[in-house]
């Protein structure tokens, strides 16, 4: 099945959007996630600390272009994280903290969470 981004559909209140996929309601959830794209400009192989640096600076710039309230203080987060990522031996536990927290601060904005989850999953695989 092939999947499209959705970067149309912004949710608030009790809802989420992933990618495709929204869910609405009480303890609404979506748990799908879409990283074809990498995988593929990776050819299949683990990113390198480079190319997650690139996506952490892609997601700032989309960051900041948006309207989520704590864009700055995500944004200054990631930055940490590029920081992280430069250092001779990034710390992973830090850089595993740091995904999941920016994934779980964007949930309402489809093309923001989409690209924290190719995060999160690209730092898992250091």
């Amino acid at each position: 099945m092939h999947q499209r981004s959705n970067d149309g559909v912004i949710a608030t209140g009790n809802a989420q959007v992933r990618n495709t996929v929204v869910a609405s309601g009480s303890n609404a959830r979506v748990d799908f996630r879409v990283t074809e794209e990498e995988a593929e400009r990776a050819g299949g192989r683990p990113l390198t600390p480079r190319e997650i640096s690139d996506l952490l600076a892609r997601f700032v710039e989309e960051l900041r272009r948006s309207d989520h309230p704590e864009r700055e203080d995500l944004a200054e987060f990631a930055e940490d994280a590029r920081e992280e990522l430069a250092a001779p031996e990034p710390r992973t536990g830090k850089l595993r903290r740091v995904a999941k927290a920016l994934v779980e601060a964007v949930p309402g904005f489809a093309g923001l969470a989409s690209l924290a989850v190719t995060i999160e999953e690209a730092v898992r695989g250091l």
